[in-house]
This record gives C-alpha cells, sequence and structure tokens, in this order.
C-alpha cells in the first residue's frame, strides 16, 4: 500500500440474504484529502460507510487503514486507531450543554472511563481545550446552550466538534449537511474545509454543490459497485454519472 494511501479496500463486498448492496469496492483515499462518496438513493454508500467502520461485517474483501488490515477490528478499536466516523459518537447527551458534551468527548481521548465521579476541579481543567475546540466550530455563544435545545445546524457542528475532541487522523463524515438549511449548508462546508487542513476526511454527501466545493476526488456508486471516479470536473461530465443520477429517480 503506498504512503499516500491512508486507507483502501479491496473487493468489499456485502450481501444481504441474496441482495448484494456493495460489490467489489476498490477504494482509495490518499493522505491529507477530501474524498467525497456519492450516488443516487440505495447506490450503497451508507452501507460501505458502516463496512469502514464495522457496524456492518463484510461478506468477503479486506480494508487497510495506514498498511494495517482492520477487516473485522471492532469500532472501538478502529476509532483508538484514528479513524473516527462523525456522529457515531455525538449528540448523546441531548440534556447536557455544549461545553459538557465537549469536555466527555475529550475524556475519551484521555483513555479514562468517564469522570462522573471526579471533582469538579478536574473536569474543570478540561475546559480550556473544550472551549477551543467550540470556538472553532463557531459555538461559543453556545458553550452553555443544552444540546436538545440548538438548531439542527448548530447541533451538527457540536457533532464535529465531538469528534474533533478524539483528534481523529482521519474523519468519516455522515451526510454532513443533510436536512440543513442553505445558511447552515454553507456554514459547516465551511466548517468541514476548516477542520480538514491537517487530517483527512471521507464523507457521505448528497449535496452536489458541497461535493464540487470541498472534494479532492470523488467516488461515484451505483448499484453498490464504483461506476466513475476523479475530480468534480472529471465525474460531472461523465455521461454514465449523468445518466445514474437523472434516470434514478428518486427510488
Amino acid at each position: 500500500m503506498a504512503d499516500d494511501i491512508i486507507l483502501e479496500t479491496r473487493a468489499l463486498t456485502k450481501e444481504f440474504k441474496g441482495f448484494v448492496a456493495v460489490k467489489d469496492v476498490a477504494l482509495k483515499v490518499r493522505r491529507g484529502s477530501i474524498h467525497a462518496l456519492i450516488g443516487p438513493n440505495g447506490a450503497g454508500k451508507t452501507t460501505c460507510f458502516n463496512l469502514l467502520t464495522h457496524f456492518l461485517v463484510p461478506t468477503r474483501g479486506q480494508i487497510f487503514y495506514r498498511g494495517r488490515e482492520i477487516t473485522g477490528a471492532s469500532p472501538s478499536t478502529i476509532a483508538r486507531m484514528g479513524l473516527v466516523r462523525s456522529f457515531q459518537i455525538s449528540a448523546v447527551f441531548p440534556h447536557l450543554t455544549v461545553l459538557e458534551n465537549v469536555r466527555i468527548a475529550l475524556q475519551r481521548k484521555r483513555g479514562h472511563s468517564f469522570d462522573f465521579w471526579r471533582t469538579e476541579r478536574v473536569l474543570d481543567e478540561l475546559n480550556d481545550a473544550a472551549r477551543q475546540l467550540i470556538d472553532a466550530v463557531g459555538l461559543a455563544e453556545f458553550e452553555g446552550t443544552v444540546a436538545v435545545e440548538l438548531p439542527y445546524g448548530r447541533k451538527r457542528a457540536l457533532e464535529i466538534a465531538t469528534t474533533l475532541a478524539l483528534d481523529p487522523e482521519m474523519m468519516l463524515l455522515d451526510e454532513p449537511t443533510a436536512g440543513m438549511t442553505h445558511g447552515d449548508v454553507e456554514r459547516i462546508t465551511a466548517l468541514v474545509k476548516r477542520v480538514s487542513a491537517n487530517r483527512t476526511v471521507l464523507m457521505v454527501e448528497h449535496n452536489l454543490s458541497v461535493v464540487s466545493t470541498l472534494s479532492d476526488r470523488i467516488t461515484v456508486l451505483q448499484r453498490g459497485e464504483i461506476l466513475a471516479e476523479g475530480d468534480y470536473a472529471t465525474v460531472s461530465r461523465d455521461s454514465r454519472v449523468v445518466e445514474a443520477y437523472l434516470g434514478a429517480g428518486h427510488g
């Protein structure tokens, strides 16, 4: 595996009782890039994501991260290696504040069990680091807000902050702008661009304007197989890709 490839899959396949959701996917993600996984509904994007983080077990095929095979490793083991899926750990404490949520995520990085029984002084030591992350995602004015009361777009920003608290080398973003207003989409797009400065990002995203703005490389899936790959200009001109999107309807 080349040094500049941080994540690679070989013949990655997932079958559900005779239905092939992902078929022989060979994916290569370059270190330091933003790589988008796109495709019409039912293309296998989410299944592929779930295979990468082992929320699903592949029927066959291999997954390599930083040159090491991680096929079959547990999600927690993969996260500790620096490959973290945003939104898998987040919003788990809807009735805690923004600051408390980020502080708990920072505790995970330290490798300790949650310090609920520790003194407030010990937890306060994490406040500076938590506030830096909160500020980085544009939530400084919301640090005392209970997570459940945040506007939707701000909630996603909090989810990115809790992921960043684990200091991942590679982030998997699962539809970071889904269901957002135009203003929120712009804010989260800028945030993803900012946090990708010194790490690798692989994202599933439906919004093609977000994909065109952010992505260095795009992999297009259709019916579980790779249909096309390249930068946005290349992929958007591919007649098979155009047909896949326009011919897919809403199914």
